[in-house]
């Protein structure tokens, strides 16, 4: 069989998901895990959580409803609300949360007469200017809901821009506002994403929402103490298929873009754009070929790349070849590194591998 897999370490998955909740040990902490859970397979990380995490999140009523018929029984949060007034029966069924966010929502949310009050989270632009309602007409609309008998617990949340960054001024803006707006309407409250957990206390509320901090990537611009701390959850994994020896000045694959410095042994990788491997890595992108790093030498292809091992000893066909993640001998490569070098960010990264590298989980027991 193709060498390239997607290894997924649940225990690592655990470990950082305690470390959102030692971060804010007064908050609950929501493990958010749309988009398959950053491509890490949702219903096996919600598993792997499901005796830690008071509530998950996704983006859409369909991702909530794979975790509900694959058993997942907590409460699930869907952070966009209802995309259609049709669906706010399935939320009434199977026990969702929701976000609102547009006026429509919060209409079909009135008008209805759910079988028990449905748990809702009023979203409002603090500075994002993406889904949300305005500051100055969340007092209105926090009232409708408060006095709505479809409505049980209500909650307020908003979106950070700039959380990640080291300058905190706009955050510190958005912060003020949402302050201010919490003490007039007395709302518990879910602001902090990953980066807020992990760098800005003042953030944390009565929930907080962990995504990608929960995979191992380091959301901030500067590493903290605590970021530090985190471990991969996937490591994608391959095998070099192939040697070539190239005499100083050959080019490798398309275009040429790379050519040998001097005399060179190439490895053939089994990973490309085909499996979701991002083809904008330039050359010195590095991958871990024995627990030993080397770089990317040329394009990537869809179904391979090619690395330069000429420094490597050892390497032969069938070495371990890391794309990132944490090799054999524990070297770890950061999805993060990896991410820079294609002008890029780990979110797309981690959930653009795709079917074609198959999950392969471990870790299962606490």
């Amino acid at each position: 069989m193709r060498p390239l897999v997607a290894d997924i370490d649940l225990d690592a998955l655990r470990h950082n998901y305690q470390l959102a909740c030692r971060c804010a040990p007064q908050s609950r902490s929501v493990a958010v895990i749309k988009a398959d859970a950053y491509g890490h397979g949702a219903l096996a990380c919600a598993q792997a959580l499901e005796e830690h995490a008071p509530a998950f999140a996704v983006a859409c009523i369909e991702e909530a409803l794979a975790l509900r018929q694959g058993g997942i029984t907590q409460p699930i949060i869907l952070l966009e609300g209802i995309f259609s007034a049709d669906e706010l029966s399935l939320v009434d069924t199977h026990g969702f949360w929701i976000a609102v966010h547009t006026q429509w929502q919060v209409d079909t949310l009135l008008a209805a007469t759910p079988r028990q009050p449905i748990p809702v989270w009023l979203k409002v632009d603090s500075g994002m200017h993406r889904l949300g309602f305005d500051i100055d007409e969340a007092a209105a609309i926090w009232g409708q809901l408060s006095a709505a008998p479809s409505v049980a617990t209500l909650h307020l949340m908003s979106h950070f821009a700039t959380a990640d960054a080291h300058d905190n001024h706009y955050f510190s803006q958005q912060m003020a506002q949402l302050e201010t707006l919490a003490r007039e309407l007395e709302a518990p409250l879910c602001l902090a994403n990953s980066p807020a957990t992990l760098a800005w206390p003042i953030a944390h509320g009565d929930w907080n929402r962990p995504g990608v901090m929960l995979y191992g990537s380091d959301p901030l611009e500067v590493a903290n103490e605590i970021t530090q701390q985190l471990q991969p959850v996937m490591t994608l994994r391959s095998e070099i298929i192939a040697l070539r020896e190239l005499e100083k000045g050959e080019p490798v694959g398309y275009s040429g873009r790379w050519r040998a410095p001097r005399r060179s042994l190439i490895a053939v990788v089994a990973c490309g754009y085909g499996d979701g491997y991002d083809r904008h890595a330039v050359d010195g992108t590095p991958v871990l070929v024995n627990g030993q790093r080397c770089a990317i030498a040329g394009k990537v292809s869809m179904d391979m790349l090619t690395v330069d091992v000429t420094d490597v000893p050892g390497a032969a066909i069938g070495s371990e070849v890391i794309l990132w993640g944490k090799a054999s001998n524990g070297e770890i490569l950061s999805v993060d590194e990896v991410a820079r070098c294609c002008d890029t960010i780990s979110y797309t990264l981690l959930t653009g591998v795709l079917p074609r590298a198959p999950r392969r989980y471990h870790g299962r027991s606490d």
